[in-house]
């Protein structure tokens, strides 16, 4: 993600109205987050669309488009073929009027749904809800890596920046940080709910910008490069006072990370 649209990422995950940092309740209740695999319960997220997020067709031909991204990236080309591949004609692509973006959405929503099911399957490991923040950051910056898209990431990052699709990448942006937070299991009542959200908004931003230059194997050194982040934001976080400091500091940080790694911003 560019450096604008990591500042704007963190300016619209804090810009909420002061009367709502001063709620008794987190903005969602609070559900019971599976840790085991030994007692396996049902994940219902609560933004977890219902119906599905797309309809079967919309969800076929996106699917199978996915399969496309390694070779023809995020593209309407990919798109195309994902419907000729789900058995549709390609003129049934015009059933997406954000076309490539359409498959970028797609991608984001899917993996940020998935995370739930790793739950259910894998648990999380014991020990807080930092921990299990850093081991769901993990398991989301993995499924770009398993997925095949990590080598075609730049290019949705350019999609997403785009003023068009801005709004649309900063919700879904939003979505994943209040989902990884849900799963693990924080329960912050006060300002401190939209800070963290804020933050980890940020640092996982910045994680997939360094990702799309990450030629280790198995993008191992972006990983380290979340796990460092994060733990710059715990140590330093309960130093500042509101929102806004948090933010500022999350910004600068995640940016001299990224800087200190050789990405050009």
């Amino acid at each position: 993600m560019p450096p604008r649209l990591l500042r704007l990422s963190l300016h619209f995950l804090s810009a909420r109205p002061a009367a709502r940092l001063t709620r008794t309740t987190p903005h969602y209740p609070p559900r019971p987050i599976p840790t085991s695999t030994s007692s396996p319960r049902a994940y219902h997220a609560y933004d977890r669309p219902t119906p599905p997020p797309y309809p079967p067709t919309e969800t076929a031909i996106l699917t199978a488009a996915l399969g496309r991204v390694p070779a023809h990236g995020f593209s309407k080309t990919a798109l195309a073929l994902g419907a000729r591949d789900a058995g549709y004609l390609p003129v049934s692509t015009n059933l997406f009027p954000a076309g490539e973006m359409e498959l970028v959405k797609f991608w984001c929503t899917k993996a940020r749904l998935g995370l739930g099911g790793t739950v259910e399957k894998e648990g999380l490991p014991e020990g807080g809800v930092r921990g299990r923040v850093k081991e769901l950051v993990r398991r989301r910056l993995r499924m770009n890596v398993e997925g095949g898209v990590v080598g075609r990431w730049g290019e949705a990052i350019a999609l997403m920046a785009h003023p068009t699709y801005a709004p649309t990448a900063l919700a879904e942006l939003s979505r994943l940080a209040d989902e990884i937070l849900f799963l693990a299991g924080d329960a912050s009542l006060d300002s401190a709910w939209y800070a963290k959200r804020a933050a980890l908004a940020g640092v996982y931003a910045a994680a997939e910008t360094f990702q799309t230059q990450d030629t280790s194997p198995g993008c191992v050194d972006t990983e380290r490069f979340a796990r460092e982040r994060l733990g710059d934001v715990e140590s330093l976080g309960k130093a500042f006072g509101d929102v806004g400091e948090w933010v500022e500091f999350t910004v600068h940080g995640v940016l001299n990370g990224l800087r200190s790694k050789g990405v050009r911003l």
